[in-house]
């Protein structure tokens, strides 16, 4: 689960990390009252969305006075803001944050985030702040220090000596930089996030370290004790379908190609969009059932993939382990019964009650290409929509 920028001040506040005096306003005529509670009258005015590149794509404003505060505010407000992680439709920005400006000597680059392979948790910091840290290992792959850590309640004193090394810091600045990155350390144990991204992380005219911009990821599967973390979740910024398909614990996520899939288990899933891919289309979805989906969740599944109206057919690939063949089959008819199913729809069953499975759907009298094997399976629902 992502959160916006000024949230993930706030966690860095609680936890003693040195941020920038700030306001969230929904509302631009709540300007004047907000901005009361900050004393520097050069502020910056942010556009909160979930993704980078605000800046630009005029997100980021730095003004002077509360006249052009407010008027670049009105602007801000309610507009569609395009930059290159949110896609070519943008992000409609319903909220803004307002904070002091800062004086900048010298921009850093610190994240802390989950690595499952190695099960530990890493800092990655360099002196390239301000900029994409995937640029920067691409161009620059020198200037990235990775220091991994073996979860514990504490980082070491040593271990963080390591991860600050390339910001060459004075004995004050140390102090903060600790300070620091054992905050980091504690919002990954304490409040399961996965990821935590300073960038840039600065040194102010005065020799301050400062969390200029702030990301972070949570855990979605430790969500549920961590009440307090998903109250900060903002739906505005969630895909309408992906939201629906939470309800009903499918694992969705929607993508821009014009066959819809249907698949149980990740590996598998990620298998049928490869060929999908390989036979010269595009998967329009990533959608795991799970091993026991029963019939209702199946409808539901089959319906959230034709609210998309970029899916010009269907591939449903099932291999019957937990998942049985003829409970899916069921809860196919019943969804393209009721929906009035007019595209074309491959089905490839393999496994637990797949001969069943397979009357079902010859019963329906659904117009239903069944599939011997994936390959074959990709084949038809290619031809099928060509």
């Amino acid at each position: 689960m992502n959160i916006h920028e000024h949230q993930a001040k706030e966690i860095l506040k609680e936890f003693g990390a040195p941020v920038s005096s700030g306001v969230v306003i929904f509302s631009t005529k709540d300007i004047k009252e907000k901005i009361s509670k900050l004393s520097s009258k050069k502020l910056v005015l942010k556009a909160q969305i979930h993704a980078g590149g605000r800046g630009k794509a005029g997100g980021v404003k730095l003004v002077e006075n509360i006249n052009e505060l407010e008027n670049e505010a009105k602007k801000m407000m309610g507009k569609i803001l395009v930059t290159h992680q949110t896609g070519p439709e943008g992000r409609k920005v319903n909220r803004l944050y307002i904070e002091e400006a800062s004086e900048i000597l010298k921009e850093f680059y610190l994240s802390c985030l989950i690595d499952r392979e190695s099960a530990k948790i890493i800092f990655i910091s360099s002196t390239e702040g301000g900029m994409e840290i995937e640029k920067v290992a691409s161009e620059k792959p020198e200037k990235i220090i990775t220091t991994k850590i073996e979860f514990k309640n504490e980082i070491s004193n040593e271990e963080i000596e390591k991860i600050i090394i390339p910001y060459n810091l004075n004995d004050k600045q140390k102090i903060e930089a600790f300070k620091l990155i054992k905050a980091l350390y504690q919002i990954i144990i304490k409040k399961d996030a996965s990821l935590i991204e300073i960038n840039p992380l600065i040194i102010t005219k005065d020799e301050k370290i400062l969390c200029l911009d702030a990301k972070m990821n949570f855990d979605d599967n430790a969500i549920f004790r961590r009440p307090e973390i998903l109250k900060l979740r903002d739906l505005n910024e969630e895909n309408p379908t992906e939201i629906e398909a939470s309800k009903y614990e499918l694992a969705y996520i929607k993508l821009n190609g014009s066959i819809g899939c249907m698949v149980n288990g990740a590996g598998l899933a990620m298998a049928t969009m490869d060929i999908i891919k390989l036979y010269g289309k595009e998967p329009a979805n990533f959608l795991d059932v799970g091993g026991g989906a029963s019939k209702e969740k199946v409808s539901a599944a089959f319906k959230l993939i034709l609210s998309d109206k970029n899916v010009k057919g269907i591939l449903i690939n099932i291999f019957g382990g937990i998942m049985r063949c003829d409970v899916l089959a069921q809860g196919v008819v019943d969804a393209a019964s009721e929906i009035k199913l007019s595209i074309p729809l491959v089905v490839r069953l393999a496994g637990t009650n797949f001969k069943e499975g397979k009357e079902i759907l010859d019963r329906s009298n659904l117009k239903i290409l069944s599939a011997t094997d994936l390959n074959d399976a990709a084949q038809k629902i290619v031809k099928a929509i060509d």
